[in-house]
């Protein structure tokens, strides 16, 4: 296996692939090229970015990129699948919470700056979001601001292993907890992925043993920081625009398509215990893994034909 490591979207980027070496060489290479290319197309953190020009069109048609319309055709669709749980425009409150900068920025000072603006919700929200299929165009509602970070991170993962399978064997792609999978590793029937305990990275709770397809983990203590007192992290509960006071610290989806997994994966951490009961009944084709606070792995959801755990 021939693997390559780099920094992206303030995160650690693992690619790993089997193959002809010549041709894995190649395909690394593209693979890094378009994650790196998708990251400038969906930061928030740059004006020049797709992303940004598109909130400063709120209230006007954007024609958009054929990638950008799939991101944010995706987010409608899991906004809808999550009863709003998972919302893209909360964009407003993750800066009112102090991320206004990029996470490594804000390791780097130490902390973020104080509340600018009480909590306030628009009269229209995401689901007021216009798309026109014919014309590729995007129209948010006047005022408001959509942060498409952790969906994007998960298309841009899926798409990037694809686009490194045509080079290889089997290979995989993890971008910062968002993982595809293609193939198998060489001599054995499935991927052996260790779970991270969020109480200690440097120790994993359990392995995941899967096959092909994708795995995302939302975690409430991997961006986390101070704002003046108060501790803070970025998962914003859509109902009250702080971040979220959840029962666990971290979850864990196994799913189809990153996208999938990874808005599922904020949807059951936010999500009280009816909700993620009502969300695992709509959707007995996910496994949901979840660890709480004492540091206990429990399973919210079991795909009836999904086989993952080791302790």
């Amino acid at each position: 296996m021939q693997i390559e490591n780099f920094r992206a979207m303030n995160s650690q980027m693992v690619l790993v692939a089997e193959g002809e070496a010549s041709q894995v060489r190649f395909g690394l290479a593209a693979a890094q090229e378009f994650m790196e290319a998708g990251e400038k197309r969906f930061t928030r953190f740059s004006e020049y970015s797709e992303l940004a020009r598109l909130n400063r069109s709120a209230g006007s048609w954007f024609a958009a990129s054929a990638d950008l319309f799939d991101v944010v055709r995706e987010a409608q669709a899991h906004f809808h699948r999550t009863h709003g749980l998972f919302d893209p425009s909360i964009l407003p409150d993750l800066q009112n919470a102090g991320y206004v900068h990029s996470m490594d920025e804000i390791r780097r000072i130490g902390s973020a700056p104080r509340p600018a603006r009480p909590f306030q919700k628009f009269a229209s929200g995401f689901e007021s979001v216009e798309l026109n299929e014919n014309t590729r165009s995007i129209r948010l509602p006047e005022g408001l601001q959509i942060d498409l970070g952790g969906i994007a991170k998960g298309w841009i993962a899926e798409r990037a292993a694809r686009l490194l399978s045509r080079y290889t064997s089997s290979c995989a792609v993890n971008a910062g907890g968002d993982m595809f999978l293609i193939g198998r590793p060489p001599g054995k029937d499935c991927w052996e992925v260790g779970l991270e305990d969020p109480r200690d990275p440097q120790t994993d709770i359990s392995v995941l043993l899967l096959q092909e397809g994708a795995v995302a983990t939302s975690s409430v203590v991997k961006r986390a920081w101070k704002q003046g007192q108060l501790s803070r992290h970025h998962l914003i509960d859509p109902r009250t625009g702080e971040p979220a006071n959840t029962l666990w610290l971290s979850v864990t989806v196994l799913a189809a398509h990153a996208v999938t997994a990874e808005s599922f994966a904020k949807a059951f951490l936010i999500a009280d215990e009816n909700e993620a009961r009502q969300l695992g009944r709509q959707n007995p084709e996910l496994t949901v893994l979840a660890v709480d606070k004492a540091g206990n792995l429990i399973s919210l959801v079991q795909a009836r034909e999904s086989s993952y755990v080791h302790d």
